[in-house]
């Protein structure tokens, strides 16, 4: 599903038809996958089942179960034993407690249960992943700005601009609009 509705985009063009509309379902849909690959986040949450292995522990806490994306919620949690014991909600928190969207998985440490990866087995997570169930409001606002900037660059000639102050030539390049760059800042998740 796109970050903004295809309406949206055309009222932010001030675009009363539809006939440029698969022009603009390609630029929300770039405009995304930009959002998405410059942040390693994506904004809208899936259910999913994921797989772990014991490279996923910690090194300095083998209780905390790294996991590879943001986590929402956890509707299922499958030790890597050879019966696929599940690990009730109870013996473990999300980590970090207080704060959202959670990178790992951490058992209690009053608790019997241990991470176990029996040959051929996996810890299985199925949960809600994603940085939020719907993307947040800003993320929203960058991607129709960095759409509207894609669909206007599809249909005109965007150079670099040159300047000449003073006889010197300064070259300012044309890119992404800094209002999109300083959202994104505020979400990069370095890897």
């Amino acid at each position: 599903m796109a970050y903004i509705a295809i309406d949206d985009m055309r009222q932010h063009l001030d675009i009363e038809s539809d006939d440029d509309d698969e022009a603009l379902f390609d630029a929300i849909a770039d405009a995304q996958s930009y959002i998405e690959d410059q942040t390693n986040r994506r904004f809208e949450a899936n259910t999913e089942t994921r797989y772990y292995g014991r490279d996923a522990l910690s090194p300095d806490n083998s209780c905390l179960l790294l996991v590879d994306d943001d986590l929402l919620t956890v509707t299922e949690l499958l030790n890597g034993d050879s019966d696929s014991t599940e690990i009730v909600t109870a013996n473990y928190w999300l980590y970090p407690r207080n704060e959202t969207p959670y990178y790992g998985i951490l058992l209690k440490t009053d608790v019997s249960d241990y991470w176990e990866f029996d040959t051929d087995y996996w810890v299985e997570v199925t949960g809600t992943w994603g940085y939020s169930a719907t993307p947040p409001g800003d993320i929203k606002r960058a991607c129709k700005h960095l759409a509207a900037f894609f669909y206007r660059q599809a249909s005109s000639q965007i150079f670099d601009t040159t300047a000449i102050p003073e006889a010197g030539v300064i070259t300012i390049p044309t890119g992404i609009p800094a209002t999109v760059e300083r959202i994104l800042s505020r979400y990069r998740k370095h890897l």
